[in-house]
């Protein structure tokens, strides 16, 4: 292979072939490792109405049940005491289907629904008054990301991110608890 050559000075462009890095120089590129994954994951506690009450981001390697735990414990607002209210329920979908999810669920004293991938569905062809519940956290991630600046990470601190994504939270918040338009 030849090595590339630079211009010959004259302000002309050269027609000579360029070639392809060496080989041994490829060896020297970092190689990604399998898993390991780019990005950001939010983890959202959202009540019935699609109103969100807690935000955890991590990186997107996580998987979701390591973020549970924070996720439960970080709630804006604070919760009934036990006995004026009974138990509040947690809908969750598969990654949460564990023991140890489960027990983290329930040392909260929530409720826990979990359902499996079809459940829902074949609840809903049996019991056509049947409410999906699942949805609720996908529309609220729909709203968040609305937000063009959200849509894609560009800030290098997961701080900036975070309070951007906060920001949003009380701005769609905002929007569900105050009428605006009639």
């Amino acid at each position: 292979m030849m090595r590339w050559r630079g211009l010959p000075g004259h302000g002309r462009a050269s027609m000579e072939r360029w070639s392809k890095l060496h080989w041994r120089w490829r060896q020297l590129e970092r190689i990604r490792q399998i898993g390991e994954k780019n990005g950001t994951k939010r983890s959202l506690l959202v009540d019935g109405n699609g109103i969100p009450l807690s935000l955890v981001v991590s990186g997107a390697h996580r998987h979701d049940v390591a973020l549970l735990e924070p996720t439960l414990d970080h709630l804006v607002i604070e919760r009934p005491s036990r006995r004026d209210v009974p138990q509040e329920h947690l809908c969750g979908d598969k990654g949460y289907a564990g023991q140890p999810a489960q027990e983290s669920i329930r040392g909260r004293h929530y409720i826990p629904h979990i359902r499996q991938r079809g459940q829902e569905m074949e609840a809903k062809r049996k019991n056509p008054r049947y409410h999906a519940r699942r949805w609720v956290v996908e529309r609220a991630h729909s709203w968040l990301n609305r937000f063009r600046k959200l849509l894609v990470r560009f800030e290098k601190k997961a701080a900036s991110y975070e309070g951007l994504l906060e920001l949003a939270c009380a701005l769609i918040v905002f929007r569900r608890v105050i009428i605006i338009y009639g």
